[in-house]
């Protein structure tokens, strides 16, 4: 929507960033500005997206809640009502039920980190020591002793779980998130789904987000790991210079998953697929041990060639989306206790430009790929294919205040489009946010402007 600059930003809109807030990015970047604006060469400014999220109801139901002593750094402090949450927050307070405490069984302390696996026995109904998840907290936080469950007095949601209602109750609860698309002649419900191929030619990819490998419940919110293994899959037919129409999603599911789990999961896919047009339109849901997430996008392109990775040609320029590493920026983060800000949100959901992908392809990129492992490794791929090197210039390389260069250079799971263009084109792409990091030379490898070899970046069985 709007102008063709705003079209190639789907800036994320982060709890803990002020309303009128913007990104800054380090490094000699084009500007993405607005018709009127006028911005300095050196900084892209991505002005946040209003909320989608209707907290009406939310707000609601929070207030039939107990009071909570929560200080979340979202407006609420001790002692206020539970509803009274800044409106610059999309997000619930942090909210801490359990039951079986004493009265003065109340605090958890900012410094109180507890680790992965420590989850509330909800089976325990007696005085025995219980144990808190990392709720990353930063303050002090009074417990309130109301009445189990929490996710069904503030969501609205009972929080039964995947065994308790079945497999065909828990795909139904799901179901009934998604929506449908002209393109989707039959969805969810037959032994298959039917999509309409416009173009003839279909695009198909698949990604797979495993729990412990590529997100932690006490880190993202099901919500969170659903807007994930949406867009790297989305990302990946934007790379082919492809529109995405359609998500195809397996579960793999606990036992004990809470329902509202997989809810907030399917809400994630379906509103992050929504940014390109694209439905959920189909899937499978088995038991397992852990939770592991596999999606299969397909995509239309419109009557264009697909952008694949073997045709950069000596000349060329390389050119990113956008800003790099913050990802792992925020991953580090995480792992330092520091749970919010940016670039955790960043990490939790990256941010790619979806319809920058069919942009470049129709300005003749010759290569393109989606940064999931880190740029000097995605940047190798594009090399091998097409049998020539990438000279980068790192002091070029975009990103924003608190990524390192070394995590710009390496860090995975951003996303962000990475492509060779010709030299005539550079200038138009520039007005875009664009941002040229480097050339293709004959030889092979990636390297800097000194000669060292650009290498390292994320690989699953090293």
């Amino acid at each position: 929507e709007g102008s063709a600059a705003l079209s190639l930003v789907h800036a994320a809109t982060t709890a803990g960033e002020p309303a009128d807030g913007a990104i800054t990015v380090t490094g000699p970047v084009a500007a993405l500005r607005t018709a009127g604006d006028e911005q300095p060469a050196s900084t892209i400014s991505i002005a946040p997206a209003p909320s989608q999220v209707d907290t009406g109801p939310v707000r609601k139901l929070i207030g039939t809640a107990s009071r909570s002593e929560v200080d979340d750094r979202a407006g609420q402090r001790a002692g206020d009502p539970v509803d009274a949450l800044d409106p610059g927050y999309h997000q619930l307070a942090k909210l801490v039920d359990v039951p079986g405490l004493g009265a003065d069984d109340h605090v958890v302390g900012a410094s109180d980190i507890l680790g992965l696996g420590n989850t509330v026995d909800r089976g325990n109904g007696g005085r025995h020591g219980r144990s808190f998840a990392n709720f990353c907290l930063d303050k002090d936080v009074g417990v309130d002793h109301g009445v189990w469950p929490l996710s069904e007095r503030v969501l609205g949601v009972a929080d039964a779980t995947a065994q308790q209602i079945g497999e065909r109750e828990l795909i139904a609860r799901v179901v009934q998130r998604f929506g449908s698309s002209p393109n989707v002649l039959l969805g969810p419900g037959d032994d298959a789904a039917v999509v309409a191929v416009p173009d003839g030619r279909v695009v198909a990819t698949t990604d797979v987000l495993v729990e412990g490998v590529h997100f932690r419940r006490d880190w993202s919110t099901a919500y969170d790991v659903g807007r994930k293994a949406a867009a790297a899959n989305l990302a990946d037919v934007a790379a082919m210079g492809a529109a995405a129409t359609a998500l195809l999603i397996g579960l793999v599911a606990p036992a004990d998953l809470p329902v509202s789990w997989a809810v907030g999961l399917a809400d994630g896919l379906r509103d992050e697929a929504a940014l390109v047009g694209a439905v959920v339109v189909g899937g499978d849901t088995v038991s397992g041990q852990q939770i592991v997430v596999s999606v299969t996008a397909l995509g239309d392109l419109d009557g264009r060639a697909p952008v694949t990775r073997a045709a950069a040609r000596v000349g060329d320029v390389v050119v990113v989306g956008g800003p790099l590493g913050a990802s792992a920026a925020g991953l580090a983060l995480l792992q330092s206790g520091v749970c919010d800000g940016l670039l955790v949100d960043l990490h939790r959901r990256p941010s790619p430009a979806y319809a920058l992908g069919p942009l470049l392809a129709g300005l003749g990129a010759t290569s393109m790929c989606d940064v999931s492992d880190g740029l000097a490794v995605d940047l190798g791929h594009l090399a091998t294919a097409s049998g020539v090197a990438m000279e980068i210039d790192t002091a070029a390389v975009p990103r924003l205040a608190g990524v390192s260069l070394d995590q710009a250079l390496r860090g995975g799971e951003d996303h962000v489009l990475v492509a060779t263009v010709p030299l005539a084109v550079v200038e138009q792409l520039a007005e875009l946010g664009v941002v040229g990091i480097g050339r293709v030379r004959a030889g092979s490898g990636v390297r800097d402007l000194a000669g060292n070899p650009l290498v390292g970046g994320w690989e699953h069985f090293a």
